[in-house]
């Protein structure tokens, strides 16, 4: 199997000697410029582009796989990299379409996985040297659908160890780096999804989320991460850290990608036992509903020690939410974190005790001892956490008897500087992890910027089943900002 820097080194040569068509990386400064341009294109966009024909997928994923080989050295984002099978995905995208055969917004979109996702034939590590040569047979549930969706997959994206953290430091492919300045971390687990949206590597790409590893790093990286209702997208095929816990969803650069990608991966399982039998809504159309009578809550420990210029973001964006929603009043909402924790520990142990036991020096040194702490957890501790998880999720939270959304900022800190990363997380995790004990859905969307340049991000939180809503208010509030033009000057 080769590395991502050997493939990396053999694109670049590839596309030097024009094996796969007209090499971007020699064009001349004009035509290099156009093809920055097409990867500066939303999802949507680019979908529409491709209906109007005036753009080829193949051309989509040329401008994508330069600017990968380009740009990840720097932001490390990618493990492995597909490039020729990329292209041979677009051109049969380009055959489909010409014959009036379109599946959908997302048929020849170019998009990535986090490398917890199986891919049937492309090795699916978890970032761990315990995986590096590991092969899946069959695709995860959500890889079939975007398949079904005509998706062109660009390869596998890094992430931390297992999902196991929140910086994407502690891989055994080296840290990602954040797109809008490199010497930040991107955030996790999804790291490498973030940095890859974020640095228009991809136009969308899938993260994993049992501890706000989605939310999180798209806060980071300026994107919007969606992290639906548990059960409403199937994790079958997706390497696990915490069965009760865990989701995939997009990240996407902006709401209305979202819906979309979202739209395609949504949806029963009869093969996953944590799939849920729910009706599917309409998410695209969901982003035109009214928002006006919508009640907000502010939570108050989410809004405590905040870093200031994240007290200042979220104040301006609430101020936003305040004139398109009935307002905004804070309200209590704290779900029990020692449950969280404990089942997670708990149930990332039973996975990873016989490999951890046999092959400890496979692991990360950081992720191994998180592993660890899973062991002396009892059985009657994990039941009883589990039996009030239940209870939460089949009452629901008497908050949302009060109001209809909960409004917070999704970090309540900035981006750490990689040299000063520890393997705790700190309270980079604070304000997204309660939501996975719940259930509920949940995202972040951009909502400003340090005053050094590094993104913030607003979180979303409605009741179970209740996506539409969040979507309706998200795009309204994106609709009365600017932060979604932003882009970042790597």
């Amino acid at each position: 199997m080769s590395t991502r820097r050997d493939f990396l080194t053999t694109l670049a040569a590839g596309y030097a000697a024009g094996a796969f068509g007209p090499s971007l990386l020699a064009q001349r400064p004009a035509a290099a410029a156009a093809a920055a341009e097409l990867t500066d294109l939303t999802l949507l966009e680019a979908a529409a582009r491709l209906r109007a024909r005036s753009v080829t997928s193949v051309q989509l994923t040329e401008a994508c796989l330069a600017r990968i080989t380009r740009l990840d050295p720097l932001l490390n984002s990618f493990i492995t990299v597909t490039g020729e099978s990329a292209i041979a995905e677009a051109r049969a995208a380009d055959s489909e379409m010409a014959k009036g055969k379109r599946r959908g917004p997302l048929h020849g979109i170019p998009i990535a996985l986090k490398d917890i996702v199986d891919t049937a034939g492309t090795r699916t590590t978890g970032a761990s040297a315990l995986f590096k040569d590991r092969v899946p047979e069959a695709d995860a549930e959500v890889v079939t659908r975007l398949k079904a969706a005509g998706a062109v997959f660009l390869g596998k994206l890094n992430l931390h160890e297992f999902a196991y953290g929140g910086t994407s430091y502690f891989t055994a492919f080296g840290p990602v780096h954040n797109p809008w300045n490199p010497d930040y971390i991107a955030g996790g687990s999804s790291g490498g999804s973030g940095a890859a949206v974020g640095g228009r590597l991809c136009f969308a790409a899938l993260g994993t989320d049992t501890g706000g590893s989605i939310r999180q790093p798209s806060a980071h990286c300026g994107l919007v991460g969606f992290k639906a209702t548990y059960g409403r997208v199937s994790t079958r095929g997706v390497l696990p850290l915490s069965w009760s816990l865990d989701h995939v969803g997009p990240m996407t650069r902006t709401v209305a990608d979202a819906a979309a990608v979202l739209q395609v991966i949504a949806g029963y399982d009869a093969h996953e036992p944590t799939s849920a039998n729910q009706p599917v809504p309409d998410f695209t159309g969901a982003l035109a509903g009214p928002t006006k009578a919508l009640r907000l809550g502010v939570p108050r420990d989410y809004v405590a020690n905040l870093d200031p210029e994240i007290q200042a973001a979220f104040s301006a964006a609430l101020a936003v939410l305040q004139k398109v929603t009935a307002g905004s009043r804070e309200v209590d909402f704290a779900p029990n974190a020692d449950d969280r924790t404990m089942i997670r520990a708990a149930e990332a142990y039973a996975y990873h005790a016989t490999n951890a036991l046999k092959s400890p020096q496979l692991y990360t040194p950081a992720v191994l001892a998180r592993v660890k702490t899973g062991e002396a957890i009892t059985a009657t501790a994990y039941i009883e956490a589990r039996r009030r998880m239940e209870q939460l999720r089949r009452d629901g939270h008497p908050v949302f008897q009060e109001v209809d959304v909960l409004v917070a900022p999704t970090t309540p800190v900035l981006p750490i500087p990689l040299k000063d990363v520890t393997p705790d997380d700190g309270q980079q995790l604070r304000n997204v992890a309660p939501i996975n004990l719940t259930g509920f859905p949940a995202m972040s969307v951009p909502c400003g910027f340090s005053k050094s340049g590094l993104p913030i991000g607003l979180q979303l939180i409605a009741p179970a089943w209740q996506e539409a809503r969040l979507l309706a208010l998200a795009r309204a509030y994106e609709g009365a900002t600017t932060w979604r033009t932003h882009t970042p000057s790597l």
